[in-house]
C-alpha cells in the first residue's frame, strides 16, 4: 500500500515561475508542518515554481528531508498570451484534450507529464509521499485515478489544498483532507 499526499501549493503573489507566496501563503505553508506531523512522508517531490517549494519548505525542513524538485510537477501553461477568456478556453481544455492555445500545453500533454510522475511515484520504495504543484496539474493528477475530476473540481479547489490518495493494489481511495485552517 502507498499513500500519495497531492498538495496544492498556499497563496501567492502571482502566477510566473518566481511569484512568491503572500504573507497569508506564508502561515499556511507554516500550518502544514502540524497537518503532516503524524503521517510517516519520506519523500517530498515539487513543482520548481517557487510559490510551490516554499509552500513545502517549512514541513520538509521540520522533517530534515531534501525536496526533489521536478519539473513534470510544473504548472500546465494554458497559453503564452493573455487571455481575457482564460477561464472559458480552460474550461473547454477539459472537454476537447486536445485544444493547444499558443504557446500552451493541451490537457493531453499535461496528462502525460502527470502519468509519468505518478507511476515512477508509485513503483518507487517509499509508501508516503507528498506530491506539490498547482491548480490545473493538480487536477490532473487527481484525475489519474478518478476519471470524472475535472474543471469544476479545478475551480473548487483551495490554496492550499491537500487530498490524500491510499493506493493498493485493488484499488485507489482519494479524499481531500485540507481543513482551512489558515
Amino acid at each position: 500500500m502507498k499513500t500519495i499526499y497531492l498538495v496544492r501549493h498556499a497563496s501567492a503573489e502571482g502566477q510566473p515561475s518566481s511569484a512568491p507566496l503572500t504573507e497569508k501563503g506564508r502561515r499556511q505553508a507554516r500550518a502544514l508542518i502540524e497537518f503532516f506531523e503524524n503521517k510517516p512522508v519520506k519523500k517530498i517531490y515539487s513543482s520548481p515554481f517557487k510559490r510551490a517549494v516554499d509552500t513545502i519548505k517549512p514541513t520538509a525542513a521540520a522533517r530534515n528531508l531534501e525536496i526533489l524538485e521536478d519539473d513534470r510537477l510544473a504548472e500546465r501553461v494554458l497559453s503564452s498570451v493573455s487571455r481575457e477568456d482564460w477561464q472559458e478556453k480552460l474550461r473547454q481544455s477539459f472537454e476537447d484534450f486536445s485544444l493547444e492555445l499558443e504557446g500552451g500545453e493541451s490537457h493531453t500533454s499535461g496528462m502525460s507529464r502527470a502519468v509519468s510522475i505518478l507511476e515512477e511515484v508509485l513503483s518507487s520504495d517509499a509508501s508516503h509521499i507528498i506530491l506539490v504543484s498547482h491548480g490545473n496539474l493538480t487536477t490532473l493528477l487527481l484525475r489519474y485515478f478518478n476519471e470524472n475530476f475535472g474543471f469544476e473540481n479545478l475551480m473548487d479547489m483551495t490554496n492550499p489544498d491537500v487530498y490524500e490518495v491510499v493506493v493498493s493494489d485493488e484499488q485507489a481511495l482519494l479524499k481531500r483532507i485540507w481543513d482551512d485552517r489558515i
